[in-house]
This record gives C-alpha cells, sequence and structure tokens, in this order.
C-alpha cells in the first residue's frame, strides 16, 4: 500500500492550522473543480486526491492520527525501510465504513465502491464515520446509540447572477433527475440541504462556491465595481450610465468629481440570504476616461486653463 502525503497534496507546512488547511483547500478545489475543467480526466483525478487529503486534514480526529502514522512511516524510511513497513497497527478496524464525501459531476458517482478514495484513506480511515450523536430508544427502553445515515456533501460552483437570482439544479441519482433550488443571495460556504435523498435516507448538502465575476466584486451583501466617466463630465458634472446586476442606470455626477471616487448605490447589491427582498448596496468606482487626442480648440482651451492655474 503506498503512502499518501496528503500536506504536500494541498501544499501546506505541517504545522499549518485548520483554517490555513481549509483556504489551501478551497483555492485548489476550485482550480481543479471538474464544472471549470470538463472532460479533463487529469483535473479530475487531482479534484479527488485533493479532497481525500481535506477530509483527513480537515479533520482534527483524523489529522491526529495521520500524523502519528506519518512519524512512524518517516522513522521507517530513515531506517532504511527494511522489511516492509507494518500497516497493520494502523488499519482502521471494521474497514471502509460512514465517510463525508465530496465530489461533483453526476452525483451517483458519491456512491460508488470507495466513493474515488485511495486505498490508502480506505484502510487508515475508512471506519472512522461517526454514529449520530442523538440517541434512540432500545428494545428494553434503555437508551443506546444508533447508527444513522452518513451525510454526503457535494460542492456545486455557481455563476454571481445564479447567486443574485437563485436557480435551479438538476443531479442525476441512481437514475432519477433531482430538482435543486438554490436560493438567491447564496454565498460560498452555504449549503442546500436535500433530506433523505441519498443511499439509505441520507442526507446530501450542496456546498456552494460562487465563481468570481468580472464585472463585479462581492463583500457580503455589498457589490463593488467601476463606471467609465469622461473627463468632461467629471469636472462639469452630468449623468453617467452604470453598470448594475439588473442592467444599466443613470446616475447624476457633481462637478469636480475625481479619479476613483465612489458612489453608492442603495439597493443595488445581492440580495439578503435569508430575506431576498431586502439587497445590499452597489459601490460603483468612477474610472476617468481621458481624451487621447484633442482637436486644436481642445487644446488651446487647456493651454490656457493650464497657464491660468499657473499664474
Amino acid at each position: 500500500m503506498e503512502y499518501k502525503d496528503y500536506y504536500q497534496i494541498l501544499g501546506v507546512d505541517k504545522k499549518a492550522s485548520q483554517a490555513e488547511v481549509k483556504k489551501a483547500y478551497r483555492k485548489l478545489a476550485l482550480e481543479y473543480h471538474p464544472d471549470r475543467n470538463p472532460g479533463d480526466s487529469q483535473a479530475e483525478d487531482k479534484f479527488k486526491e485533493i479532497n481525500e487529503a481535506y477530509q483527513v486534514l480537515g479533520d482534527e480526529e483524523k489529522r491526529a492520527k495521520y500524523d502519528q502514522l506519518g512519524s512512524a512511516y518517516n522513522q521507517w524510511e530513515r531506517g532504511g525501510g527494511q522489511g516492509g513497513f507494518d500497516w497493520g497497527q494502523w488499519q482502521q478496524a471494521g474497514g471502509p465504513g460512514g465517510v463525508h464525501v465530496e465530489y461533483s459531476g453526476d452525483i451517483g458517482d458519491l456512491f460508488g465502491q470507495g466513493g474515488g478514495f485511495s486505498d490508502f484513506f480506505q484502510q487508515i480511515f475508512g471506519g472512522m464515520g461517526g454514529f449520530d450523536p442523538r440517541q434512540s430508544q432500545g428494545p428494553a427502553g434503555g437508551r443506546g446509540r444508533a447508527r444513522q445515515p452518513q451525510a454526503y456533501e457535494q460542492p456545486v460552483t455557481i455563476s454571481l447572477e445564479e447567486a443574485y437570482r437563485g436557480s435551479q439544479r438538476q443531479l442525476s441519482l441512481d437514475g432519477k433527475t433531482l430538482q435543486v433550488k438554490i436560493p438567491a443571495g447564496a454565498k460560498s460556504g452555504t449549503k442546500v440541504a436535500m433530506r433523505g435523498a441519498g443511499p439509505q435516507g441520507a442526507d446530501i448538502y450542496l456546498a456552494m462556491e460562487v465563481a468570481p465575476d468580472p464585472r463585479f466584486t462581492r463583500k457580503g451583501d455589498d457589490l463593488h465595481g467601476e463606471f467609465e466617466l469622461d473627463l468632461y463630465t467629471a469636472v462639469l458634472g452630468g449623468e453617467a450610465k452604470v453598470r448594475t446586476m439588473d442592467g444599466e442606470v443613470n446616475l447624476r455626477i457633481p462637478g469636480g468629481t475625481q479619479p476613483g471616487q465612489s458612489f453608492r448605490l442603495k439597493g443595488k447589491g445581492m440580495p439578503k440570504l435569508k430575506s431576498p427582498k431586502q439587497h445590499g448596496d452597489l459601490i460603483a468606482k468612477a474610472k476617468v476616461r481621458l481624451p487621447k487626442t484633442l482637436t486644436p480648440e481642445q487644446k488651446k482651451l487647456f493651454e490656457d486653463l493650464s497657464r491660468q492655474k499657473s499664474a
């Protein structure tokens, strides 16, 4: 069995904090996400590998066991690697069991043999699923711990437009087509529950990842963007068109507007997740456009203004 270096896969130091591990995972998962690399089998394999690494390093219990295993494995390697490494003492009793799976594409792939995990993961961590902490009544009235179906999680990349308006996605599961509603105002990290949709009545959670948008930057429920402003309107005042998620609007520009000056358009930002009728704001920054050529008359006017400024 091959040892898997999960720290190397995520590109983090062994002393990295849980927050640093999560940040590295999210960056790599977004880069190699199958939705961004359609038809690229190498990217899909990398995506699975990244997810597997995060299943271990993102879980404190699994990470502690992995660190102990890694220390023993490194010591064995430094000793020359004679006689083969003793995997037996590290293998999880009970074999592969409830695992927390993250995968994209046909959601039916989630429930294939092994869920796409390597032999290393299955043998060392496969049985580290848990019991539901809720108690159930035993046959004699006593309280026992009942195993509940393991929940599954699948990342889903959506556009800013979908997050703004809300949308629906179709997912295929065991030959059935499921309609999933993505709520308006969804953010990266928002989870949509599909109760009982998984095998044996397990829940499935779709974890939203909002893709970057070339027009706007999102900060909370506010959107930030730029709009072009010609020099003459910036100096004299007037109106300019500003792009919003619902199309262009006219914005009143005061005379003397400076390059980079920002204007707040109330209610033109993202809908609030729990109150979609309420919106954040759009902060629009003026990008003053200077003329590339001037007529003789325009050039003379600028020269006169320059002389007046120097006088």
